[in-house]
């Protein structure tokens, strides 16, 4: 079957630009044209109006990782046990959602500056679940959740079926005040089309390593060209090792999603004729869904550590298990139903956190979004051209000072590892698929 995404499918497409060829000079080269780096180009553009800023991608741009995702902007994350008032994490925890909530506000600050049509729906999503048992401590949680800056209430029973039109989720927590939907392709593809007229973009330009020259100058060396440049920003998130950067401690996650055709107006009528909504689980492996504006669902309920590609054999598979967790929710779905499916990368840390550093004079980089990757790398690129450009400011030493990743052990331990955790938390998360 056809890899092929559904948000991507929905959303114009542009123009190719020239692949890399010869040897290039140039005051920056921001490596990756996915959310990052798009943003990181816009704000080296406006910080350096007249420099020469050259954008690389390996494909085509904002057709990667950036367009694949689930679409949810997020401001406040479901709070862990160790992060509930009182407890050792919730200070960190705090920080955290004041950083996200400026990375929803950079968010918001894009799609109104550059005029994106990208359904962008400011209207809060769900944490929510099937079994009753997966939703503990849900007044701590909640009022974890205020403290942090979030609006969120509980809802559960006949009201969450009247709200989402599905008797499938019994109880949740909706979370509102910066946490947002949005189609992520269109929205990634607007920071495409309205790049500056001082940056360079070459596609199909695969870096293949990164050359420190005798003048202080770094060469981007790809297939069929180089660019040199003082200043150079490391925007790949899970595909950082390709230009060798082999110490993020991050790691690739692979997931893959389905898109259904809309719902007819009798569907739609039986549900209740709902709102677009969006839909978390509160367990690592439990399933993403979406019901989008123009009413199809989009549901995501696999997730695997994976050394290699699924190949389309193997995303037929994953498609049946996506067909499996459609029908537990709307039972009249079903193969035939699904439009699209496809696959995409998150980049993920251990703790967390992101990986986000100077690696040395003139290179910068970062990497570990995990599963936040809208808003956190519409903030990331803003923050990490401010960093190179030696600007400083509160917000960025908060991001600076979180960015602790955590320690993997080598390989092939962490293979072993990474496997067994990731079959322990499906079975944890067996009822929310």
């Amino acid at each position: 079957m056809e890899n092929s995404c559904g948000w991507i499918a929905q959303t114009q497409s542009l123009p190719a630009r020239a692949p890399l060829s010869g040897t290039h000079q140039a005051d920056w080269l921001v490596i990756g044209a996915g959310i990052t780096g798009l943003c990181a180009a816009h704000s080296l553009a406006q910080l350096h109006p007249q420099a020469r800023i050259v954008l690389l991608d390996r494909q085509r741009a904002a057709q990667g990782a950036s367009a694949r995702n689930s679409g949810f902007v997020v401001a406040h994350e479901y709070p862990g046990a160790d992060e509930l008032m009182g407890r050792g994490g919730f200070a960190g925890y705090e920080v955290d959602c004041a950083i996200s909530q400026a990375a929803t506000q950079e968010v918001r600050k894009r799609v109104a500056t550059h005029h994106i049509d990208c359904d962008f729906r400011d209207s809060g999503y769900y944490f929510a679940v099937h079994d009753r048992d997966k939703l503990e401590q849900v007044e701590a949680r909640l009022a974890t959740l205020h403290a942090a800056g979030a609006a969120a209430h509980f809802v559960q029973g006949e009201a969450l079926r009247h709200t989402l039109g599905t008797a499938h989720y019994q109880a949740a927590i909706w979370c509102g005040n910066g946490n947002a939907l949005l189609q992520p392709a269109k929205y990634v593809t607007g920071l495409l089309q309205a790049l500056p007229a001082n940056v360079t973009l070459f596609e199909n330009s695969p870096v293949t390593g990164l050359e420190p020259m005798a003048h202080g100058a770094i060469r981007a060396n790809a297939v069929n060209g180089s660019v040199e440049a003082r200043q150079v920003l490391v925007c790949l998130n899970a595909f950082i090792p390709r230009v060798g950067l082999d110490h993020s401690a991050s790691f690739p996650m692979e997931l893959s999603a389905s898109l259904t055709r809309p719902l007819t107006d009798e569907e739609y009528r039986q549900m209740g004729t709902v709102e677009p909504w969006g839909v978390l689980s509160t367990r690592p492996l439990g399933a993403t869904v979406r019901l989008t504006p123009d009413r199809r669902v989009m549901i995501r309920n696999t997730a695997e550590y994976r050394t290699r590609d699924l190949s389309n054999r193997e995303l037929l598979q994953r498609r049946r298990h996506h067909v499996q967790g459609l029908q537990r929710r709307f039972p009249w779905l079903d193969e035939q139903d699904i439009h699209y499916s496809w696959t995409g990368h998150l980049s993920a840390t251990r703790s967390g956190q992101p990986y986000f550093a100077k690696v040395r004079d003139g290179l910068y980089a970062v990497a570990g979004c995990n599963g936040a990757g809208v808003a956190r790398g519409s903030l990331w690129g803003r923050l990490l051209a401010e960093w190179a450009s030696g600007h400083t400011s509160p917000l960025l030493q908060s991001v600076i000072q979180r960015a602790q990743p955590g320690w993997l052990p080598p390989r092939p331990l962490f293979d072993l590892g990474a496997l067994l955790r990731m079959r322990v938390e499906a079975v944890r998360a067996r009822s929310e698929i």
